[in-house]
């Protein structure tokens, strides 16, 4: 008799495949698609009197797939559960033992870092039991979670409008997020100004600028304009000498490799992706990816993890590859080892390639140009980590004329070092002017050119962006890796927060929740208290505390907030302020006010229930129509996708898949388009009278297969014009404003 198959079960089907090309014909491979049990909807679920325990109930919707499972395993040998390496894969692991009735023997654990071939089939050979404490870890943040939101929400629904939430992590970053509001709106601006003088030591040269730094060796700030004007007057009347030349080789080294919240930071910074973009992408480099000459292999090792370790293998791989390809002078003489922080989980290595030979340009035709684009900064940024200095050989010169100091300095690179491979983003949007400085000496004098003054105001802290959303988080210990990502995705969905371009600003909803939550449930929304849930989790993964009685010890408080909060809310109700736009209704000369719908924003009259009259939020793009020279408006479909409109609708009947630009054709002068998509994008002219036309198959779109599969039928899916009664409607672009007179 044949002996049966062993069962491996992963979360997905791409993962699936990948793993089941590595074990070969004695295993079969297949996923779970996720969590198979969960908490009901429609109830808290959560046994609070009897030890806080969990009514787990199977995903109706993965019936089918439940009894294929339950089939296959009473089947197969040895059922190795392979989800993944993390609290939420330990969790699904020991929900699938239960769910298909595996005993102890018939069950085992793996767990794979990276997928690769070695990888997975070593990890087979070494299985394990479930760590049901990191199975409690998991459990314990979704019951705390469970019991925060099912106990909360139903309480903003009566007091505030239905369909809210509140939860332990969204709540906090949403407080974040207003605090950040509040510290702008209080901050006040004070007046300073800058002195440059443009200097060169003979007529002919071009002159280079030294900035104001102070007065008899003291730094001293400039006021006002009549400081500046004295200031400004007597250097004009005055030599200028050069009273010191300091001359110096600075280092700088490289970033560490990526862990979650810096790909995600750095992603957003560089590649413009929203972490929960960025971590799907990663996903799919880690589970696998067809490479030509090679097979399907994981790219990347895995992406939720606050570690910098690094395995001393590919410590070596990355040594040897620098030295070979770059010399061996950009391979320091010892290894790069980077400390974790003390308050990292470091249950996985940092985020690397799972091959260095493997380089960007290597796997770009197998890859899309997401997965490109990630897998870049990804390769570069470990590859950098283990390469050596980048040396600039930097001038610093002091100035004087009557009696006021001005400075001037240059750095330039001497020896490339990891900025060869990659250069870490910043937030900082200035860019300082730091350019070569002709040779100088202590005692030269100089010939001023010009003075150029200028006004500046002090300028209050930034609003967080994604990226640095984030980096708050992590430095405050709010939440861990796995949560950052859908945690700002839930804040936005529900509509606390907004995107104003890159950044982050409060909606008046999100201020208001925000109020209630820090006026009756304080400790939800205190950043230390939250901290501090977060280390007592992690006390359990590491078996230091009990899952129950860390509920416990939070619910006795929680349990007296809510007890207060619904003494003092009784008979009351919250009123969100509402979102005025500068339009006005066209029925009954109303201002109009920004609604939600179950199909997103749209501007609704403050007449209602007298005037029902409605109309869309449109966002007017750059550029002109270019059959009759109107507005261009960004539209969505009933389907949900975007097009691209004429503002007339069906009087002129323009419409168009391709994105319009500021770029106008050099030929005729009508507005240039570019495909849709991420990414720069070469532009092209639409129009058909027009030397310069770009026909539709060469506008680079991608080909789709007709019927799925490498052997269907390929249709193009390029930007064309479309029927016009598709454009129906015309709306005008709406800058909003909320009734405090802020712009959202």
């Amino acid at each position: 008799m044949a002996k049966a198959k062993d069962l491996v079960i992963v979360e997905s089907p791409s993962k699936a495949k990948t793993i089941e090309k590595y074990l070969g014909p004695n295993y079969r491979v297949t996923a779970s698609m996720g969590h198979l049990r969960d908490l009901p909807k429609n109830e808290l679920g959560v046994n609070i009197k009897d030890g806080f325990q969990p009514k787990y109930i199977p995903v109706k919707e993965k019936k089918d797939l439940i009894e294929e499972l339950k089939a296959d395993s009473k089947k197969a040998g040895t059922v190795y559960l392979a989800t993944d390496p993390d609290r939420e894969g330990e969790a699904i692991s020991w929900h699938l033992k239960e769910l298909l009735g595996l005993d102890d023997e018939k069950a085992r654990r793996v767990t794979f870092n990276e997928i690769t071939k070695k990888v997975v089939t070593e990890s087979i050979q070494h299985p394990r039991d479930i760590d049901l404490s990191l199975v409690d870890a998991q459990q314990a943040r979704r019951v705390l979670d469970r019991i925060v939101g099912y106990e909360i929400s139903p309480l903003l629904w009566k007091k505030v409008r239905r369909g809210l939430s509140a939860g332990r992590v969204q709540s906090v970053a949403t407080r974040m997020v207003c605090d950040r509001e509040d510290e702008i709106s209080a901050f006040q601006s004070e007046e300073y100004w800058l002195l440059d003088a443009f200097l060169k030591r003979t007529p002919e040269e071009t002159p280079f600028r030294a900035s104001f730094w102070g007065k008899e060796g003291k730094k001293t700030e400039l006021k006002s304009e009549d400081e500046v004007t004295a200031v400004a007057q007597a250097v004009n009347a005055s030599p200028f000498s050069v009273t010191s030349v300091k001359k110096t080789q600075k280092q700088r080294s490289p970033a560490p490799p990526f862990i979650t919240s810096t790909l995600q930071q750095e992603a957003s910074r560089r590649l413009n992706m929203t972490p929960r973009r960025t971590m799907s992408v990663a996903q799919q480099l880690y589970e696998g990816v067809e490479i030509t000459g090679i097979g399907s292999v994981g790219l990347i090792s895995y992406m939720r993890t606050d570690s910098l370790r690094l395995s001393d293998e590919a410590v070596a791989a990355a040594r040897s590859f620098i030295s070979e390809n770059y010399g061996q002078e950009y391979c320091p003489k010892m290894p790069r080892v980077y400390k974790t922080k003390a308050s990292a989980q470091d249950a996985h290595e940092a985020i690397r390639p799972t091959d260095v030979a493997l380089t960007p340009d290597r796997v770009r035709k197998d890859l899309t140009q997401e997965q490109y684009r990630l897998y870049r900064i990804i390769w570069g940024r470990f590859t950098a980590c283990q390469m050596a200095n980048a040396i600039y050989s930097n001038v610093a010169v002091e100035i004087e004329s009557a009696g006021y100091s001005f400075r001037a300095q240059s750095s330039v690179p001497v020896f490339a070092g990891y900025t060869a491979v990659y250069e870490e983003a910043t937030d900082d949007e200035e860019k300082t002017d730091e350019g070569k400085l002709p040779e100088l000496n202590e005692g030269d004098f100089l010939l001023l050119d010009r003075t150029v003054p200028e006004q500046q105001f002090t300028q209050p802290p930034a609003r967080y962006t994604e990226a640095t959303l984030i980096r708050a988080m992590e430095e405050k210990g709010i939440g861990r890796p796995s949560t950052y990502a859908p945690t700002i995705s839930t804040i936005t969905a529900h509509d606390y927060v907004i995107k104003e371009g890159k950044y982050l600003k409060p909606t008046p909803l999100g201020e208001v929740v925000t109020g209630l939550m820090k006026d009756h449930f304080s400790d939800i929304v205190d950043l230390k208290f939250t901290n501090h849930m977060e280390a007592r989790l992690d006390e359990i993964e590491n078996g230091k505390a009990g899952w129950q009685s860390v509920l416990q010890e939070f619910y006795d408080g929680f349990e007296a907030e809510m007890r207060a909060a619904e003494t003092a809310m009784d008979g009351k109700r919250v009123k969100v302020p509402d979102i005025v736009s500068d339009e006005v209704c066209e029925v009954c000369g109303k201002p109009m006010l920004v609604k939600k719908g179950k199909f997103g924003h749209f501007l609704g009259c403050s007449g209602f229930p007298e005037c029902t009259f409605t109309k869309p939020i449109v966002v007017e793009m750059p550029g002109k129509c270019p059959q009759c020279g109107s507005r261009i408006l960004k539209r969505t479909s009933k389907k949900g996708y975007v097009f691209y409109a004429c503002e007339r609708g069906t009087d002129c009947g323009f419409i168009t898949w391709d994105v319009p630009t500021k770029g106008v054709c050099p030929q005729c002068g009508k507005t240039l388009f570019k495909r849709s998509g991420r990414g720069p994008l070469k532009s092209f002219c639409i129009n058909e009278a027009c030397p310069a036309f770009v026909p539709e198959e060469k506008r680079r779109y991608p080909q789709k297969k007709e019927g799925g599969g490498k052997t269907g039928k390929t249709v193009k899916s390029s930007a064309v014009k479309t029927s016009s009664k598709s454009a129906s409607g015309t709306a005008k672009s709406s800058k909003i404003k909320s009734s405090k007179g802020s712009e959202t």
